[in-house]
C-alpha cells in the first residue's frame, strides 16, 4: 500500500509539468542526442513503417525490444511510459472483450498481439527520438530536409508551448481554488466534490486559451520585429542557420549498427518464427 501511495503522491501537476518540460526540451546527455537530427528523424520514420510490413511475431518482438532498449538509454520520462502502458492495456482489453462478446475470444487474442507489438514499437521509437532531440534542432532538421519554414517553426513552437499551457492551467486552477468555496457537505460518494472539481476544470480551460493566445500574439510580433520571416525565406540566412548540421562518423556507426540489428532480427524471425 505504501508503494501505491508513493507512486500516486508523485502524480501532481508540478511533477507532470517538469516531466513534460524535460521531454519537450530534450536531454543532451543521451547517446541519441549526439546524432544529427536529420538521422534521428529519418530513423524514426523508418521504424514507424517497417513494423507494419510484417506479421512475424519474432520480428515484432525483436523490434519492440530494440526500441525499448533505445528508449531506456534515452531516459524517456516514466510518465510517458506509464501512459503508453495504460493505452496499450486499455486497447488490448477492450478489443478482447469485444471479441468475447462476438464469440471468438482466442482467435481474436492471437490477432491482437501483433497489432499491439507494432503500436508499442512505433511509440517507443518516437518517444526515444523526441526525448533526445531539442525542439530547435528538430525544427532546423525539418528545414534542412526541405520542409517549409513556417511548418518547421510551428512544430518547434508547439513543443515549447506545451509546458506553458500546463503552467497557465495550473495558475488558473489555483486562482479558482483561492476565490471559490468547496461544498459544505461532500454528498454521496463525494459527488458534490467531484462535480465541483469537474466544473472548475472546465471553467479554467477558457481563460487558459485566451491567455495563451495573447502570449502567442506577443511572440509572433517579437519574431517579426527581428526579421523572422525573412530568415526563413533568404537562402544565405538559412545556410548560416543550418551550417552546424553535419553528418559525422558517429552517425555512420549508428546507421550501421541499426542496419545490423534489423538484419539480425529478420534472420532470426525467418529461422524461428512464432
Amino acid at each position: 500500500m505504501n508503494a501505491f501511495q508513493k507512486l500516486f503522491s508523485k502524480a501532481t501537476i508540478e511533477n507532470i509539468k517538469i516531466e513534460l518540460m524535460r521531454t519537450a526540451y530534450g536531454n543532451e546527455q543521451t547517446p541519441l542526442a549526439k546524432l544529427d537530427p536529420r538521422v534521428l528523424i529519418i530513423w524514426m520514420l523508418v521504424f514507424s513503417i517497417i513494423p507494419w510490413l510484417t506479421h512475424n511475431l519474432t520480428i515484432l518482438i525483436g523490434f519492440t525490444l530494440f526500441t525499448a532498449a533505445l528508449a531506456y538509454v534515452s531516459r524517456v520520462s516514466p510518465l510517458l511510459i506509464f501512459l503508453l502502458i495504460v493505452g496499450i492495456i486499455s486497447q488490448f482489453t477492450y478489443l478482447v472483450f469485444a471479441a468475447i462478446f462476438l464469440g471468438n475470444s482466442f482467435m481474436a487474442l492471437v490477432a491482437i498481439i501483433p497489432v499491439t507489438l507494432k503500436v508499442a514499437c512505433v511509440s517507443l521509437a518516437t518517444m526515444a527520438v523526441v526525448t533526445s532531440m531539442d525542439p530547435e534542432k528538430f525544427s532546423d532538421a525539418l528545414l534542412k530536409l526541405g520542409v517549409p519554414g513556417k511548418f518547421s517553426f510551428g512544430v518547434s513552437y508547439g513543443y515549447r508551448m506545451l509546458p506553458i499551457l500546463i503552467e497557465e492551467y495550473q495558475n488558473i486552477i489555483h486562482s479558482f481554488r483561492l476565490r471559490g468555496k468547496l461544498p459544505c457537505k461532500p454528498g454521496f460518494l463525494y459527488r458534490r466534490y467531484i462535480f465541483y472539481y469537474i466544473k472548475m476544470s472546465v471553467l479554467a480551460f477558457y481563460p487558459m486559451m485566451l491567455n495563451t493566445a495573447k502570449r502567442t500574439r506577443t511572440t509572433v510580433e517579437a519574431l517579426e520585429v527581428r526579421g523572422f520571416s525573412y530568415t526563413l525565406e533568404n537562402n544565405i540566412a538559412k545556410k548560416l542557420k543550418l551550417d552546424y548540421l553535419k553528418l559525422t562518423k558517429y552517425d555512420g556507426q549508428f546507421i550501421a549498427l541499426t542496419f545490423g540489428i534489423t538484419l539480425s532480427i529478420y534472420v532470426i524471425g525467418y529461422w524461428m518464427p512464432l
